[in-house]
């Protein structure tokens, strides 16, 4: 029953916010951690990236279905920045499912039976006020604290050059790759967005327990972007058998 993972259906939701920090690393660093059949999507051939998720998803169900049988959750992704060549020679940018973290034992239930996405459940708690936004977690190690400001500088110490560099690496990207060692199988998940405006926010705070790990020892806060009221849908997944290419 494992086809079940590689998302049979199409899914659709409302996107009422999406906040991503994107740390950088030396690519050498990140490069262990990915399948053989993916490499890294890298800025000036150096820095490698882990972007953070933070999404309020409203009304989660399969395509078509009416909202009222959707599903309302928050989610924490963590994701590589990575870059995919399908059998066709078609050359793909997306990201690389490393945790998926969720408040809701539903979406773990469902999310787990049909995606590789390693959904685990959290405490993770969003506050607003007019200018800031707080997003914290004990179990995930979370203490974040933004304020909406678009004219915010970039993170001190960035490895980007302005905004509009910075920006290419705003995700989520139109494409999430899962690889079935087992099978050798590829998953391409396509993503398809309306409304998509990422603006940048000042970060005040930002302690991720994830990042902690050894792995990822030195990385760096390189951007962050908010995104909010956004229509969504996935694609039903794809999956080939990769050749090496």
């Amino acid at each position: 029953m494992s086809f079940l993972k590689n998302h049979p259906f199409a899914v659709e939701a409302h996107f009422k916010s999406t906040i991503v920090l994107t740390y950088a690393l030396p690519k050498t660093q990140l490069e262990s951690l990915l399948p053989s059949c993916l490499t890294l999507d890298t800025h000036n051939d150096e820095w490698a990236f882990i972007a953070i998720a933070l999404v309020q998803t409203e009304n989660l169900r399969p395509k078509g279905f009416p909202n009222f049988m959707g599903n309302d959750f928050f989610l924490a992704g963590y994701r590589i920045f990575v870059r995919y060549t399908t059998n066709e020679g078609k050359r793909l940018r997306g990201l690389y499912i490393l945790k998926s973290e969720t408040d809701k034992k539903k979406m773990i239930f469902f999310g787990n039976i049909f995606t590789h996405y390693n959904y685990t459940t959290t405490d993770i708690k969003l506050a607003e006020t007019a200018e800031n936004v707080y997003i914290n977690s004990n179990k995930s190690g979370l203490a974040i604290e933004l304020k909406k400001n678009e004219n915010a500088e970039l993170p001190k110490g960035s490895v980007f050059e302005d905004w509009k560099t910075a920006r290419r690496f705003a995700g989520p990207l139109p494409f999430t790759f899962t690889y079935n060692e087992l099978n050798n199988e590829v998953t391409i998940i396509e993503g398809v967005r309306q409304n998509w405006i990422p603006k940048p926010i000042e970060v005040l705070k930002a302690e991720v327990g994830f990042i902690k790990q050894d792995n990822f020892k030195g990385a760096m806060l390189a951007n962050a972007f908010i995104n909010e009221d956004i229509p969504y849908h996935w694609k039903k997944g794809r999956t080939e058998i990769w050749k090496g290419i």
